[in-house]
């Protein structure tokens, strides 16, 4: 394998220890990705750090987490960014754009009201599966003339904790099941049981819809604050992603392209 080529800022050599141990916090498709993006990283973190040192911040950590402090580089790059970054608070007309644009980001979530009666499997067990894909078949069949009797089946046949209560799971969001359970929700009518099994990673499931009540769109004026929060930290990343693509134009840099630094920094 041919060596990496060194790393250099300012015509000093990055140490490939440093950068491969910054690797693991950049998980990439190939080591070779990883190990540019941690060069990147460092690159990035070094010119903000010296540019705090020529500006003479200093700055205490403070508590970013129950018991946790920030590192004393990170609370100097924080009071960096203080200093050259102003969060810049949109006005009404910006904040309505938005909302009038994408209207259907701004609504309250479906809400389901489900029963099921669960046959415990797991996928890679291929003959307990099939018995449970053929268990519920089974349930299917018998519930097609006797819809009814969906609890008392679930009471009985059931292998989850919602067998006490009929199979009834009470009320479900969307997000809040696995994928292949909530696309049967979605599809089905009120009072109806699935006409097929709904094979998911925890087993094989009867599923029945007792209830939906669709989700309904949030007026501006209660969304108006989390807009406005969203709008300001967008602007405020695009000011951080400027400000970190000057530091990099003014730099002399070797063995690695920059153009994605500040890339990532607008998306993180």
């Amino acid at each position: 394998m041919a060596p990496r080529p060194l790393i250099k800022l300012n015509g000093v050599v990055l140490p490939s220890h440093m950068i491969a141990a910054e690797a693991q916090h950049h998980p990439a498709h190939t080591p070779a990705a990883a190990y540019q993006a941690a060069a990147r990283a460092l690159i990035v973190r070094t010119l903000l750090l010296e540019e705090a040192k020529r500006e003479g911040i200093v700055a205490e950590p403070e508590l970013i987490a129950p018991g946790k402090r920030e590192l004393d580089d990170e609370a100097r790059i924080r009071a960096l960014m203080e200093t050259h970054i102003l969060v810049t608070e949109p006005g009404e007309a910006e904040c309505r754009a938005l909302y009038d644009e994408a209207s259907s980001r701004f609504r309250s979530p479906d809400l389901f009201e489900a029963s099921h009666i669960l046959f415990l499997a797991h996928p890679h067990d291929t003959q307990a599966y099939t018995a449970a894909v053929a268990q519920a078949e089974s349930i299917i069949a018998e519930l097609s003339g006797a819809p009814g009797r969906f609890e008392a089946i679930a009471r009985e046949h059931s292998q989850c904790d919602s067998r006490a209560n009929g199979g009834r799971l009470g009320q479900i969001a969307r997000g809040e099941t696995v994928p292949e359970f909530e696309k049967a929700l979605q599809e089905l009518q009120e009072g109806q049981i699935t006409a097929t099994p709904v094979k998911s990673r925890f087993g094989v499931h009867v599923l029945k819809l007792d209830a939906r009540a669709a989700g309904e769109t949030l007026h501006f004026e209660y969304m108006r604050e989390q807009i406005a929060d969203y709008l300001a930290e967008q602007q405020w990343r695009r000011d951080v992603a400027a400000y970190i693509e000057r530091l990099v134009s003014q730099a002399q840099i070797e063995g690695v392209d920059m153009s994605s630094a500040s890339a990532k920094a607008r998306a993180a």
